[in-house]
């Protein structure tokens, strides 16, 4: 075996395109759509790298276009999950004792890919299967994923780097990261192809083997990202892809005597009904399992009267409605001065009007559908609240429509009690409410914020007066766990902002960071003598 400290190449974030007009990368983005579209995917799990195919299919669709099949997905059951786990299993002593500079090189050259052959494919199979445009994928898919690969490979280095003092006259103490015992399981969600990836990808990377579940609505996406790691050489069972019931999957894995962790990015409830599992379970488990989720958000907006009224306005239409608010970061809530809120509200009733809504495959469209029927009812029903509540009026949008695709109009909703519902209840859809506040109650407010929502997500302060800005960030330091001045609470970048809440909003081990990785390990402390005493006697006894 080599030996050597090696250095890993220097990271950088991975420069986003912009696909405007008569530029190379929109040509061949538009080129993948095409080929995407033209085809029907058929989509197997993937079980200790064999093709794992079943009677029962289900259909994958565009959700601004329900009734164009992209393809159909291999549904598997409980023995599914077993053979996964079986499979993870017997790949884990050859996977955990494989050098580390070789686990670095297969996720290295995974960002590789996904950065370069794969960008178009995988932009363009998150543009048409979660409906993102194509800035939004580019971002997401390409650019995000590519910085967890390569970032987490910098961090991982830094985690085995990290040892005692050497200062010790005849001893050597030393500090190994050894990979969990058993299996983790990943959860995963519909709304972002890099969270997909980087899941299970950063605890394989410690040397752990996975047992990996997407969305339902994230499958077509993911089939691209089991290829980029198949393709950079990924051992066959150190991430295993399977498509099951999501109550089916944790009635075996989370009694499994071998079940080490969880790496978990959905609901709140979920979340919670997880854990809960899990404590009632503890008894059955070799370890005290991982427990690593991020999960929802009620974010918000704060504007003091100070603000600059185009920041104010530009972070609140972006921060809101880019990819139909379907981001955990999206700001949900804001709180707007008096003083500012009639030329506010102007401002964004233009903006809106301007927005095109469509299908993502026309890239003049900003806003496109949310993720299924399910999510289309839900957010409609609070819609409908609104237009019928003495407590709120509906101010901009309100429209939707769900003949073609999920399409919900970019809605405002004005509060006019500070305790509406959707002030504190997360939406997950392209609906902001806004509550106008009086300018002298600036500190009052600031205690309001705090105090509506069980979620510590993101938030962000907009203001030009730095006494109002030390106010809020000291304020509100439990009320989100990324937290934005003058600028929108969305868009966190890996290794610039690493993206994670408390509260109702997860453990906060923030993705994109040093902080993740180490839950992936269980360090173990060496100490050895070279002098050892060979006496039991010490001096005070004489």
């Amino acid at each position: 075996m080599l030996k050597g400290f090696f250095n890993v190449p220097t990271v950088t974030n991975e420069p986003v395109n912009s696909y405007a007009p008569g530029t190379k990368e929109r040509a061949l983005l538009e080129a993948a759509i095409q080929e995407a579209r033209a085809q029907e995917v058929d989509i197997p799990m993937y079980i200790g790298g064999k093709e794992i195919r079943t009677e029962d299919k289900g259909k994958l669709t565009p959700p601004h276009d329900h009734q164009h099949v992209l393809g159909y997905y291999h549904k598997g059951t409980k023995t599914h999950v077993n053979q996964a786990i079986d499979a993870a299993l017997a790949a884990k002593e050859y996977w955990e004792n494989l050098a580390w500079e070789q686990r670095a090189a297969i996720f290295l050259k995974a960002a590789e890919l996904a950065s370069t052959k794969y960008r178009y494919k995988l932009n363009a199979a998150t543009m048409l299967g979660q409906s993102k445009n194509a800035y939004q994928a580019e971002i997401d898919a390409a650019c995000e994923l590519t910085d967890f690969l390569r970032f987490n490979v910098s961090y991982m280095t830094e985690i085995y780097a990290q040892q005692p003092p050497a200062n010790s006259k005849g001893i050597w103490n030393r500090v190994e990261q050894r990979p969990l015992e058993g299996f983790v399981f990943a959860l995963t969600p519909f709304n972002f192809t890099a969270i997909a990836g980087n899941l299970p990808a950063c605890v394989a990377m410690m040397g752990n083997v996975v047992v990996w579940k997407p969305a339902d609505t994230q499958i077509y996406s993911a089939k691209v990202l089991m290829d980029i790691f198949n393709e950079a050489g990924l051992p066959d069972g150190v991430i295993n892809l399977v498509y099951v019931f999501g109550p089916d999957a944790g009635e075996v894995i989370f009694k499994h005597p071998d079940f080490a962790g969880i790496h978990f990015t959905g609901s709140t409830g979920v979340f919670q009904d997880i854990w809960k599992t899990i404590g009632q379970n503890i008894h059955q488990y070799k370890t005290y399992p991982r427990i690593v989720g991020e999960t929802g958000g009620k974010d918000f907006i704060l504007a003091h009267p100070s603000a600059d009224l185009a920041v104010l306005n530009t972070a609140l239409v972006r921060g809101a409605f880019e990819y139909q608010g379907q981001k955990c970061s999206a700001a949900s809530r804001a709180y707007v001065p008096q003083s500012l809120w009639s030329d506010l509200r102007a401002k964004m009733e233009q903006d809106v009007a301007s927005f095109k809504i469509g299908g993502t495959e026309d890239f003049g469209n900003f806003i496109n559908a949310v993720i299924d029927e399910k999510a289309f009812d839900k957010i409609t029903s609070y819609i409908e609240r609104a237009k019928n509540s003495a407590d709120a009026e509906v101010i901009i949008g309100g429209e939707y429509d769900k003949t073609k695709g999920y399409f919900i109009h970019p809605t405002v909703i004005l509060a006019k009690t500070a305790d509406y519902e959707t002030l504190s209840e997360e939406l997950f859809g392209p609906v902001l409410t806004i509550y106008v506040y009086e300018d002298a109650k600036w500190s009052e407010t600031l205690e309001l914020v705090d105090k509506t929502s069980i979620y510590a997500l993101t938030g962000a302060v907009i203001s030009q007066d730095r006494y109002a800005i030390e106010e809020a960030t000291k304020a509100l330091r439990n009320a989100a766990g990324n937290f934005y001045i003058n600028d929108k609470c969305t868009g966190a970048v890996v290794g610039q902002q690493p993206f994670g809440g408390a509260r109702g909003s997860g453990t906060n081990d923030k993705a994109g960071s040093m902080i993740n990785l180490l839950r992936w390990v269980s360090p173990r402390t060496i100490k050895e003598t070279f002098n050892p005493d060979t006496d039991y006697r010490y001096p005070f006894l004489g």
